[in-house]
């Protein structure tokens, strides 16, 4: 009986084709394949589109200073070349002794980018989105904000951390300002209300500031020092400058009561903003973050008469599948561990170190080569796995 090569080659080939249609039979694809699914990055942007139609952004700021550009740089070329030719400068700037006045780069910073930087920084907390929807406006009056402590200035920038207890008392707030001008300055926080989600509270409000000096201007909502919860994080503490075309009267909505009432304190900045846009425009940001300290017990008992309210999440007990009497694959000792009580084990680990603990003697020094020394041959695996951490001091023989 003869058997032709070309016979066997179609009979490997059939053979082929039905294990590999076997395979495919059997093989699962989880969800749809890589060529048609989308990547996370394009879910999340089919999930947050907006319509550009509906949602685009809508300058309410200050119009942008007038600036020669052509002097400018003509002044800095010229102080450029007269640097270079100071051939002291460069001696002690080789030497790494050149002074360099930081007040001097301030200065020059806050007249040239620091609006843009503020505004950038501003759409990178959100808080454009937060305060005034699609709405923006780029901060040209730079304000110098100081809180008081100690006789130490703290200084608000943009995004800093200041603690509750730095911030007791109303900050100094100082900015330039024509002498017949009026302003409006508030502080608001977007990240703290206790009840109502995507509410804020206003923690003040002076408005009809004269000339730049807030001492003189009419005060809306008194001070109210940030009280941010336990364990809820950092919150934003947003300064905003307004510049008033007209005096406004505030009457609606000014509080002279001493006491605190937070539900009164509720406040909109979109809302405040949409009923007085005819009057006023935004010119300046500032802002910090501050988060939870030991200071806010106290001011949660004496001046809001509540409760302090505690955030904390409670984690699940973990998961223990039932013990069976003859686990495969499992380390015997950490097996049997996983059904004890932890304060028997600690114990144990305890008194086994005391044993070897004198009150009048050094302890032992650790083995030179711990790994050089051998095991019995009756030792079990997973004792040999114990003793060799108890010589390298790994796991928990550490915590006792």
């Amino acid at each position: 009986m003869s058997i032709s090569v070309t016979g066997l080659l179609g009979k490997q080939k059939c053979m082929l084709s039905a294990i590999s249609v076997r395979h495919r039979s059997q093989r699962k694809t989880l969800g749809k394949p890589p060529g048609i699914a989308k990547t996370l990055e394009e879910r999340l942007k089919a999930l947050n589109f907006k319509d550009p139609k509906v949602h685009y952004k809508v300058d309410i700021g200050l119009p942008m200073p007038q600036r020669d550009r052509r002097m400018e740089t003509a002044k800095r070329i010229e102080y450029i070349k007269k640097i270079k030719c100071n051939a002291e400068l460069e001696k002690l700037a080789r030497n790494n002794e050149l002074p360099v006045s930081l007040d001097e780069i301030s200065n020059d910073w806050l007249k040239t980018n620091a609006s843009l930087h503020t505004k950038k920084i501003a759409e990178y907390y959100g808080i454009f989105e937060h305060l005034f929807g699609d709405a923006f406006f780029t901060p040209y009056i730079q304000m110098d904000i100081n809180y008081e402590r100690n006789s130490n200035k703290i200084p608000v920038y943009r995004g800093n951390i200041i603690k509750p207890i730095e911030t007791v008392n109303a900050p100094e707030v100082m900015f330039e300002a024509p002498e017949k001008s009026l302003w409006t300055i508030m502080l608001t926080n977007p990240d703290g209300h206790l009840h109502k989600e995507n509410s804020e509270y206003i923690h003040w409000l002076v408005g009809n500031i004269p000339g730049g000096d807030v001492s003189k201007g009419e005060t809306v909502y008194n001070y109210l020092q940030p009280f941010p919860t336990k364990g809820t994080g950092y919150q934003r503490m947003i300064f905003i400058l307004y510049q008033q075309s007209t005096e406004i009267d505030f009457s609606s909505i000014k509080s002279d009561s001493v006491k605190v009432d937070l539900d009164k304190r509720t406040f909109s900045t979109f809302d405040f903003y949409r009923s007085k846009e005819d009057t006023i425009t935004p010119a300046g940001l500032a802002f910090y973050q501050t988060d939870w300290d030991d200071s806010l017990t106290k001011f949660y008992h004496d001046k809001l008469s509540i409760t302090e309210p505690v955030y904390e999440y409670d984690f699940p007990s973990p998961y223990i599948k039932p013990q069976k009497w003859f686990p495969l694959k499992e380390p015997f000792n950490l097996y049997m561990d996983k059904y004890r009580d932890e304060k028997q084990i600690a114990k144990e680990f305890l008194l086994r170190k005391l044993q070897k603990t004198h009150p009048f003697r050094k302890p032992e020094p650790p083995l030179k080569y711990p790994n050089a020394i051998p095991f019995k041959k009756s030792t079990p695996s997973w004792l040999k796995l114990e003793m060799k951490k108890e010589r390298l001091r790994w796991g928990r023989v550490n915590d006792y």
